[in-house]
C-alpha cells in the first residue's frame, strides 16, 4: 500500500510531462510558427521575466484576491445553507427546490446581471464566483449531512450532548469528508470562473491580460497567462489537498 502511494504521484506526473513534451516538441518541428505556439521554453523564460514585474504581480495579486473573497463567501453559503437543508425540514423546502431550478443554469449567463448591479470592479466577479462555487460545496454538504449515522446523533443525545451542539460537534464533523471534496470542486471552479470574468469585462488580472497580449498577437504572454492562472490552481488544490489530510487526519481511510 505504501509502495503504490509512493508511486502515485509520479504516475500522475506523466501525462503532464508527456503533453509538455508534445508541446515543445510541435514548436520546434517547424510545422508553426512562434506567434501560433511558443515554445514551452520560451513561455517560462518570460513567466519568469514577469514573475519580477510589479505590474505582473499586481494582477496576480487582483486574480487572488477576487478568487480567495468569492470562494470564502462561497464556503460560508454553501455549508451554512447545505446544513439548513439536511437537519430542517424548512430549510430542506427552501434550499432544495432553489438548488433544482438554478443548480442546471450555466452561472456564466448570470455576469451580465451582476455587472449591471454590482458594476465591472471586484464585486461582480466575485458574484460570479460565489454563484458557480456555492453549488457544489452545497450539495456535498448536503449529501455528507444526510448521511450521518442516527445512531451518532442518538449516542450524543444520550450523552447529554445539547440539540443546539450536534450540527457543529457530530453532524459537521462526521459530513467533513463530503465537504471537503466539494471544496475540492469548488475551488478548481472559482479558478475558472474568475479568469473567464477578467477575460470578459476587467482592466486587471490575469485574464484581461490574456485578453490584452491576445489583441497584440503576443502569443508568448497569452500563455504566460494561461500557465501563470493553471500553476495557482496547482498551488491551491495541493494546499487545500493538505488540509484535508489535517482535518481528516482521525479518519480511517486518511491514516
Amino acid at each position: 500500500m505504501k509502495t503504490v502511494r509512493r508511486i502515485s504521484p509520479f504516475i500522475g506526473a506523466l501525462p503532464i510531462v508527456l503533453i509538455l513534451a508534445a508541446w515543445q516538441g510541435l514548436a520546434m518541428s517547424g510545422r508553426v510558427t512562434e506567434n501560433q505556439l511558443p515554445s514551452l521554453y520560451a513561455v517560462v523564460m518570460r513567466l519568469l521575466e514577469q514573475l519580477a514585474s510589479p505590474a505582473f504581480l499586481s494582477d496576480v495579486g487582483i486574480t487572488l484576491f477576487r478568487l480567495f473573497v468569492g470562494f470564502f463567501i462561497a464556503l460560508v453559503l454553501g455549508v451554512g445553507l447545505g446544513m439548513a437543508a439536511a437537519r430542517s425540514k424548512v430549510g430542506a423546502a427552501v434550499v432544495v427546490p432553489v438548488v433544482r431550478v438554478l443548480g442546471p443554469i450555466p452561472k456564466v449567463a448570470l455576469y451580465p446581471a451582476f455587472i449591471l448591479l454590482l458594476g465591472f470592479d471586484h464585486s461582480s466577479k466575485i458574484a460570479l464566483v460565489v454563484a458557480d462555487a456555492a453549488f457544489p460545496i452545497l450539495l456535498a454538504t448536503l449529501h455528507g449531512a444526510r448521511s450521518v449515522e442516527p445512531k451518532l446523533i442518538w449516542s450524543a443525545l444520550a450523552a447529554g450532548t445539547p440539540r443546539s451542539r450536534i450540527v457543529t460537534s457530530i453532524v459537521l464533523p462526521a459530513a467533513m469528508p463530503s465537504i471537503l471534496t466539494g471544496c475540492r470542486i469548488g475551488l478548481v471552479i472559482s479558478c475558472v470562473v474568475v479568469f473567464l470574468a477578467e477575460m470578459i469585462t476587467s482592466t486587471d488580472g490575469l485574464g484581461h491580460q490574456l485578453v490584452i497580449a491576445s489583441r497584440s498577437f503576443i502569443t508568448v504572454d497569452m500563455f504566460v497567462a494561461l500557465v501563470a492562472i493553471s500553476l495557482l490552481g496547482l498551488v491551491l488544490n495541493f494546499l487545500l489537498g493538505r488540509a484535508r489530510r489535517f482535518f481528516l487526519r482521525g479518519f480511517p481511510e486518511e491514516s
